[in-house]
């Protein structure tokens, strides 16, 4: 009878065992599943990036040249591609509507803050077009108030900013650059600069304005090309009295504004460089001008796409690094084809912060 009973209470025992293991298992089952959902999700989100063969390393990402243990202190961040203009040389354009969902934009921010990051720039496409400016408001309070970045600038065509974005987010922004490329409405109708039957250079007045009023260093970027490398823009620069006139000199970008994959087709706006500097020496007298050749364009920039991924210029197209949110940005930074040698001879590193300006408003 003992014998009996010593048997059943084993059979128990082992019952009760197999039971729990089983339970385990099966969580364990659950939770690989639902990683694997995660990551599988992430990867179709995130595209891989395309590289040419040749320059291929072990892990299927482009070599890059001495950029090993770079600093990013000043990024440029185009969030969104699309637009609502349609300039003619445009070298971002709108071949995909993704934004990053806010919070995951806020953590690649963070990430290149701790990385050394002073300096965001956002751009697009044009950065006020998503959420009408909301989205971009709520990043630039966040890098200024949250981050603390020394500097947090935009650049934008202008059209779709108001002065009630100013009252909310006036205070965080230090620079804001507006492209105009002629003071002659025809002349940036012709470029695809404009919108309908708006004034493109009766709104770049009015920013200007809002920017005195409400504390905001104001810039303009100028893109020199055959509709406008005659032009004298002196008189209308010194009216407006930016803090720096940057003036970038026509840019083929393959797969972006040439070749067989583009949205553009802007050879017709390429200069010579004669051209641009016959440009440059008739404005030799203002003193914020700022010039950029395509030499010192092409790899003097850190720039990142909507995914966040580094993008390498270097052969005369966009070759994307993985995302800064897959591998961080000390890995993801080495493809980013950077040349910081050159960033600092075209002036990258100026007094980039308002608080340091000393401008009278």
């Amino acid at each position: 009878m003992m014998l009996s009973n010593q048997v059943h209470f084993m059979k128990m025992l082992l019952q009760l065992c197999f039971s729990g293991v089983r339970s385990i298992l099966s969580k364990v089952c659950s939770w690989t599943f639902t990683w694997v959902n995660m990551t599988n999700t992430r990867m179709q989100r995130i595209p891989s990036a395309t590289v040419s063969p040749r320059f291929t390393s072990n892990s299927g990402q482009k070599k890059s040249l001495g950029v090993n243990g770079t600093t990013p202190s000043s990024v440029n961040y185009h969030f969104t591609r699309q637009c609502n203009y349609k300039c003619g040389f445009c070298f971002h354009t709108a071949k995909t509507s993704f934004v990053l969902p806010i919070e995951e934009a806020k953590r690649g921010l963070r990430l290149l803050k701790e990385a050394g990051m002073e300096k965001i720039n956002f751009s697009g496409g044009e950065p006020f077009l998503h959420e009408r400016g909301g989205f971009l408001g709520e990043m630039v309070r966040y890098c200024k108030e949250e981050l603390q970045l020394p500097s947090v600038s935009i650049v934008s065509n202008g059209s779709m900013i108001t002065e009630r974005w100013f009252e909310k987010y006036g205070e965080y922004l230090d620079i804001l650059a507006i492209s105009c490329d002629s003071f002659d409405e025809d002349t940036n109708r012709s470029i695809g600069r404009g919108q309908g039957k708006k004034s493109h250079l009766e709104k770049l007045h009015k920013v200007r304005n809002w920017c005195k009023t409400y504390k905001v260093a104001f810039k303009i970027n100028s893109v020199i090309n055959t509709f406008n490398v005659d032009e004298d823009m002196r008189e209308h620069i010194t009216q407006l009295n930016p803090v720096r006139w940057k003036v970038f000199q026509c840019l083929l970008i393959e797969g972006e504004n040439t070749g067989e994959d583009s949205l553009r087709e802007a050879e017709k706006f390429v200069i010579s460089d004669q051209q641009f500097q016959d440009f440059l020496d008739r404005h030799q007298s203002v003193s914020c001008l700022v010039p950029e050749s395509n030499q010192k364009m092409r790899d003097s920039y850190l720039i990142l796409d909507e995914y966040m991924r580094f993008l390498d210029c270097r052969e005369g197209r966009k070759d994307p690094s993985k995302s800064i949110l897959d591998i961080g940005v000390e890995e993801a930074i080495k493809f980013s084809g950077f040349d910081e040698k050159m960033f600092l001879k075209r002036g990258g590193k100026y007094v980039w912060s308002k608080a340091d300006m000393k401008l009278e408003w």
